[in-house]
């Protein structure tokens, strides 16, 4: 019997601590695997991580899990950039660390530069640290390109000069050797990757700052020096329901390469962390609701939007893919960023422990979409789980 379900599972806090494999991940994926080491299910890898290539993440996966994991089955933060194709010819400041230049040219993007290419070229921008200040007045740059957009992949090492830097491009319109006349406003297209306010390491205390804390840093120095509130061209990675849309579509990729030919009905989406893969997870089975009521009141098969902003896709997007997944299900594990440490809280317990949101400005507070459908121990326990659901042995 071909599955009618598939599995997005979150990898800091579910799968790896850090480096290590959680003891749970490879028993739950010798239930997924067949007797040949294949996946009997279609599985996406869901992570915002975004500081390394795919095929680096692959590799990682599949030492800890013990099968062989393929680029196509994991989705960085930044992996849905490949489908915004109208900033693909622009020259594009890009923010991050590990390899951000060939991570963009993976994606599509054919001119891009690095903060550190920028802070050589300016070098009296990066002022902070005294020990990189130049000792002699530099002689004028020349040649260097008008930059027309930032891309965020995630958090930068030195965050001072990030953070200082980013804010000259927009202050100047991309032009941050010219001498700054009236701020532009709207600001040229910022693009960011990855919201998480905290994840989960191999660290006692109970999470590090994620990129979200590097965002929350630059939107509100913006609001200082300007009055004015950043806004974001796109804002990718869980839980913006455009990386939901773009797992679904791999899902069923996977799903017609192994030539399983009954339609994928539902999606389990397994996390750590409330206010990424949760909310992500609630947020994404709402729209498939209203995309399904949408379409029967219609009566037309196409590929309806939800009424909120966070659910406009590309164009390309919404044309591959048709509107079969019907539910996508939140399990939370408790090996990660969430813990319990009795039974199973009451939804009274679970939402006293979100009055503090953790999610991105733009993302409005609502306490359902952070209660999980199901909280279990670890991610063998969400795997047998959906499996008992499907009736799947």
């Amino acid at each position: 019997q071909p599955p009618a379900f598939g599995f997005l599972f979150d990898v800091d806090g579910v799968l790896v601590r850090g480096s290590q494999a959680v003891p749970a991940a490879r028993r739950a994926f010798r239930r997924l695997a067949d007797s040949s080491g294949g996946l009997r299910v279609p599985v996406v890898f869901l992570t915002n991580a975004g500081n390394c290539l795919r095929s680096a993440k692959a590799r990682e996966l599949s030492q800890a899990l013990g099968l062989q994991v393929s680029p196509e089955q994991v989705i960085l933060s930044h992996s849905p950039l490949r489908l915004f194709s109208q900033f693909h010819e622009k020259c594009m400041l890009v923010a991050g660390q590990g390899p951000v230049e060939e991570n963009a040219h993976n994606l599509g993007f054919k001119h891009v530069v690095t903060i550190e290419a920028l802070r050589k070229a300016y070098p009296l921008l990066d002022m902070v640290d005294q020990s990189r200040r130049p000792k002699e007045l530099p002689p004028p740059t020349t040649g260097f390109p008008t930059i027309e957009g930032v891309i965020l992949f995630g958090e930068p090492v030195r965050w001072e000069t990030s953070l200082q830097l980013i804010i000259d491009v927009l202050l100047s319109n991309g032009n941050p050797g010219a001498e700054l006349q009236d701020i532009p406003y709207p600001h040229l297209p910022v693009l960011a990757c990855n919201m998480d306010l905290l994840w989960m390491a191999e660290a006692k205390m109970p999470s590090r700052f994620g990129h979200g804390t590097f965002l929350l840093c630059l939107e509100n120095i913006y609001k200082k020096v300007t009055g004015r509130e950043l806004k974001y061209e796109a804002l990718i990675g869980k839980p913006s329901t455009v990386t939901y849309r773009y797992a679904e579509y791999l899902i069923k990729e996977q799903a017609e390469k192994q030539g399983w030919n009954s339609p994928i009905r539902r999606l389990y989406a397994v996390g750590d962390n409330p206010m990424s893969d949760v909310y992500g997870a609630n947020l994404y089975n709402n729209y498939l609701k209203s995309a399904h009521q949408n379409q029967a009141q219609a009566g037309a098969k196409r590929s309806p939007q939800a009424a909120s902003p966070h659910t406009e896709h590309p164009l390309e997007l919404r044309k591959d893919c048709n509107n079969s997944v019907e539910s996508c299900e939140s399990i939370l594990v408790c090996t990660g960023v969430y813990r319990h440490n009795a039974d199973v809280p009451s939804s009274t317990e679970k939402r006293t422990t979100e009055t503090v949101f953790h999610g991105h400005r733009d993302f409005c507070f609502d306490p359902s979409l952070v209660e999980a459908s199901y909280i279990v121990q670890d991610v063998n326990d969400a795997v047998q789980l959906a499996f008992k659901k499907e009736n799947w042995s």
